[in-house]
């Protein structure tokens, strides 16, 4: 699978949110998420564990692995979705070394097939993301302007563009980092 995704800075949620109103975008939920990153030769995975914060029901766990540039313009993400048990006959049944433990409350929005995500992210601080799906109906070119009009419109919360993701900015600087070659 692939989407078109951009992250940066949140200087201001509250009016992140009131312009994600304004656009025409839902609040579908509000999750804890804690993302387990392991070491891979190449690209990122982590384990996705995630809890409802209204209900507290636990969402299904999920292993994504991606692999995606680290630029701050609006960038192609491909990445697939595993169940543990998808994630075991994939990457093998002995434990994975961590290499680094990401933990954020995520609010989910959604404007038409796009997502997006107001994060506050434990010891970094607040951030927005949008990730917009390529399908036969929306083509790379077409996520990258949409996101394009959307970075626009959030402008006045945000601070600067982020290229990494956010287990890069958390992990020790002298553990080495899953970038692709």
């Amino acid at each position: 699978m692939h989407n078109v995704e951009f992250k940066a800075e949140l200087r201001d949620p509250d009016l992140a949110r009131g312009i994600a109103r304004t656009l025409g975008a839902a609040l579908t939920t509000t999750l804890d998420q804690t993302d387990t990153y392991f070491r891979v030769p190449h690209g990122r995975l982590k384990k996705r564990e995630s809890v409802a914060v209204d209900t507290g029901a636990p969402e299904p766990v999920e292993f994504i692995f991606y692999d995606r540039a680290n630029i701050v313009r609006p960038k192609l993400s491909n990445f697939t979705i595993y169940t543990e048990d998808e994630a075991r006959q994939r990457f093998g049944l002995r434990p994975m070394p961590v290499w680094v433990v990401v933990k954020k409350r995520r609010e989910l929005w959604m404007l038409d097939a796009v997502r997006i995500h107001i994060d506050h992210v434990e010891g970094l601080g607040d951030f927005i993301e949008c990730e917009a799906p390529v399908s036969q109906k929306r083509t790379v070119v077409q996520c990258r302007e949409r996101n394009e009009k959307i970075r626009a419109a959030f402008m006045p919360a945000t601070g600067e563009p982020v290229a990494v993701s956010y287990s890069d900015m958390l992990a020790p600087e002298d553990a080495p980092s899953n970038e692709s070659a």
